[in-house]
């Protein structure tokens, strides 16, 4: 595993969540009402799972494992790793979920859901990171 290719992501996605707190506004109805928060919380959010999931991607293709086929597979192959929890798996794999309705406009994105990602469940991108920089730890 390259420990800088891993460092130079997870900076980046240190960047993008630090950004969604700075742009988290106090209450959902404020980010319903603007569209100039929503598209930099929305770009963040899609930049910090597919971050996640090249993390993932890089860390799958050292190991002996069979290449993930689906992006979200990516995260039940690091949990088959130990690297990460099945809570975690199960998380992550919700936001791949998120990312493919922004990405690809499958339906009109749930603002309010939005606002509960960023909210509460911002710290899984945190506890992903963690779990990273572990594993990286214990192969120096």
């Amino acid at each position: 595993m390259d420990k800088e290719v891993i460092s130079a992501k997870l900076e980046s996605l240190r960047r993008c969540i630090e950004r969604i707190k700075q742009k988290t506004p106090a209450t959902a109805a404020a980010l319903l009402e603007d569209n100039d928060l929503q598209d930099i919380i929305s770009v963040n959010l899609e930049r910090a799972v597919q971050i996640c999931v090249d993390i993932a991607s890089h860390i799958i293709a050292e190991s002996d494992t069979q290449a993930p086929g689906t992006m979200g597979e990516s995260f039940e192959q690091l949990r088959r790793l130990d690297l990460i929890s099945d809570d975690l798996s199960v998380r992550m794999k919700k936001a791949v979920g998120f990312r493919n309705i922004a990405v690809h406009a499958y339906q009109e994105i749930n603002w309010k859901m939005v606002y509960s990602i960023i909210t509460i469940q911002l710290s899984d991108f945190v506890e992903f990171a963690k779990a990273v920089s572990k594993h990286a730890r214990l192969l120096a």
